[in-house]
């Protein structure tokens, strides 16, 4: 039962992570959107609710965090938790 217990809890993991992944993407595509900008209201906008979904989805990760990608996030160091991410996955 036990190990049933923990295969449930890494999936939990596994997909909040992903989920924080591609949030993190979603945010350099809105920084990096150069047409998004011409209307700054509407971009900074975009920037603050992608934002509050990072900081939702990284409220949501099962605990422990990796204490790398806790450092970043806490620091809003998206790019580098990004990466840390994505480096976990190859």
């Amino acid at each position: 039962m036990t190990s049933a217990v923990s295969v449930v809890k890494i999936r939990l993991m596994e997909n909040a992570l992903v989920d924080l992944r591609n949030a993190l993407r979603e945010r350099l595509a809105i920084i990096r959107d150069e047409e998004s900008r011409h209307d700054k209201r509407a971009h900074l906008g975009r920037l603050q609710n992608i934002s509050q979904k990072i900081e939702r989805l990284e409220a949501a990760v099962p605990r422990p965090l990796d204490p790398q990608l806790a450092h970043y996030l806490k620091r809003k160091s998206y790019d580098k938790a990004l990466a840390h991410l994505e480096a976990r996955d190859d």
